[in-house]
């Protein structure tokens, strides 16, 4: 097929006109090298992920310090040391899972897995999650391995996967295991290994871009060596713009309807539904990161020649700037984007002037979406005085960061749960949204409170569908403040934290036990920061 104008040096997709082609050929994958007493001991009771800096000093030993140093670089940490959202591995988790033809395996502490396989089949997954499990003997003697390596070529069947997945959680990533040396393909089937410890990548969102970013470069790598399978539904005959990160399936189609005034197509959402999408993602100019955290993503897309756009097209200012940018980006006529402007700017106005929001908001959320959502709720006309985002700061999330405190809003990056509770509690809100907890401590307070994750963002967010889509479910919960009034009037002196809930006596608290645990607490903190200083 004929590829489409990129900028210059980007790396070019080329199509075999057949359905199926071979993918590249293995590599030499080496042996182990490392004796069993070069591993560190991680065997005791009590080592999870709570143990953030015993696990990442011991994953140093092991020989990990250039991948946890490329976290760092990518994922820079915030006030925390470890995750205060669920675990991370469950986004790259639910982007494995997603995909067509792809089989996932986890290899970590029986807990663990069942915690992420649980969560991912309540969040709709269909199929199973592989496990390699280990013991004190297995891990320690390097046996681990081996027994991942043989789970791969039993699951390694070209007729039911494109891929496998293979994932290392805290404790095998602490041990040095080494996924990196299994086969690149067994029997025409990729073997993608990451490693997604809690103590390396600070939340569940950012692990959904290790996942993405792995299997992008082993994407482009086939492309370099030669010709690729061509995606499911065809090749799209006008330049494309590549979407990352995970939307509300509307918001897509959107998307191509604000582009098509300008000639231009909307291509495939990235983390992809089916391996073939990572090439046409690949062949699109110019890739819109929607979502801002996506560090290993835009660097292969980048490594590929590709323009990386900021932002996305949400409420009036923001889709006006972002049709601008894009068409900026692939070189289109002024009076071209003008046109796509003037088809989506008038409804989007009357989409907000349809749905007023009145009222003052805080909001918060892991998901990295946060600073779009409440340009959104602002244009609607509500006050919004502080969004915290649990994910880092990033120049494709700039112009948005800039936009917000231009009218006086205060972004937090990287904030933590307690950053979000003493916004919410200093401000004392109509309505707080936010994490579990804080729409938790929220409602305790008698101040209503919605939870992000499954109330907000999971709703259309572009064009005029997105412009008037957060009113109705953000003034019925605004218009419950009287309610919520009532039953904390209602409840009010039944106790709380340790003293809630019927007692024939005083409980007993046991505050010997507490200080003693703090003291633990605060050993644990002087020790890692020690390490930091050596």
């Amino acid at each position: 097929m004929t590829t489409h104008d990129a900028p210059k040096g980007a790396l070019e997709v080329s199509y075999d006109p057949a359905d199926d082609v071979e993918v590249i050929k293995g590599h030499p994958h080496g042996d182990l090298s490392r004796a069993p007493g070069d591993q560190p001991d991680l065997t005791q009771d009590g080592i999870g992920c709570h143990s953030g800096a015993e696990l990442e000093s011991a994953a140093r030993m092991a020989g990990q310090s250039e991948m946890l140093d490329k976290f760092r670089a990518d994922y820079p940490t915030g006030p925390h040391d470890q995750p205060q959202s669920m675990c991370p591995a469950f986004g790259s988790l639910r982007v494995g899972l997603r995909m067509r033809r792809v089989a996932t395996v986890l290899s970590g502490s029986a807990c663990c897995v069942y915690g992420l396989t649980f969560v991912s089949h309540f969040y709709g997954a269909r199929r199973s999650v592989g496990y390699v499990p280990f013991n004190s003997e297995t891990l320690v003697t390097g046996k681990l391995f081996e027994d991942i390596r043989e789970s791969v070529h039993d699951l390694a069947d070209p007729d039911r996967y494109d891929a496998v997945v293979v994932t290392n959680l805290c404790v095998p990533t602490a041990s040095g295991v080494p996924l990196r040396l299994l086969p690149r393909e067994i029997n025409g089937v990729r073997i993608v290994g990451i490693d997604v410890p809690g103590f390396g990548i600070p939340t569940h969102a950012e692990a959904k871009d290790v996942l993405a970013g792995a299997m992008l470069n082993y994407a482009r790598a086939e492309i370099a060596a030669g010709p690729v399978a061509r995606p499911r539904g065809g090749a799209e005959d006008r330049p494309a713009v590549a979407l990352l990160g995970e939307m509300f399936p509307a918001d897509p189609m959107m998307i191509g309807a604000m582009l098509a005034p300008m000639g231009l197509a909307a291509g495939p959402v990235v983390p992809c539904r089916e391996w073939r999408e990572l090439y046409a993602a690949l062949e699109c100019g110019v890739v819109a990161a929607i979502h801002p955290f996506y560090t290993a993503a835009v660097r292969e897309f980048q490594a590929a020649g590709r323009t990386v756009v900021g932002s996305a097209p949400v409420g009036h200012d923001g889709t006006a700037a972002w049709l601008a940018a894009i068409g900026d980006a692939y070189g289109v006529a002024a009076d071209k984007v003008a046109a796509a402007q003037n088809a989506m700017l008038p409804a989007i106005r009357g989409a907000l002037d349809a749905a007023p929001i009145e009222g003052t908001i805080t909001l918060s959320g892991y998901e990295g979406s946060e600073l779009l959502v409440a340009r959104l709720l602002i244009e609607s006309g509500a006050d919004v005085p502080y969004v915290g985002t649990a994910c880092a700061k990033s120049p494709w999330s700039a112009a948005d960061a800039d936009w917000l405190s231009a009218r006086g809003v205060k972004v937090k990056y990287r904030a933590s749960l307690e950053d979000d509770c003493a916004a919410m509690e200093a401000i004392r809100p109509d309505l707080a949204i936010g994490t579990t907890p804080v729409v938790q401590k929220a409602k305790a307070r008698g101040i209503p409170a919605l939870y992000f994750t499954n109330l907000i963002s999971a709703r259309p967010l572009m064009g005029p569908a997105g412009a008037g889509s957060l009113a109705e479910v953000i003034n019925a919960a605004i218009g419950n403040r009287d309610r919520m009034s009532r039953m904390k009037a209602f409840f009010e002196g039944v106790g709380e934290g340790d003293t809630a809930g019927i007692w024939e006596g005083d409980p007993n608290l046991r505050p010997d036990f507490r200080a003693q645990h703090q003291k633990k607490i605060d050993k644990l903190a002087r020790a890692a920061k020690a390490q930091e200083m050596i």
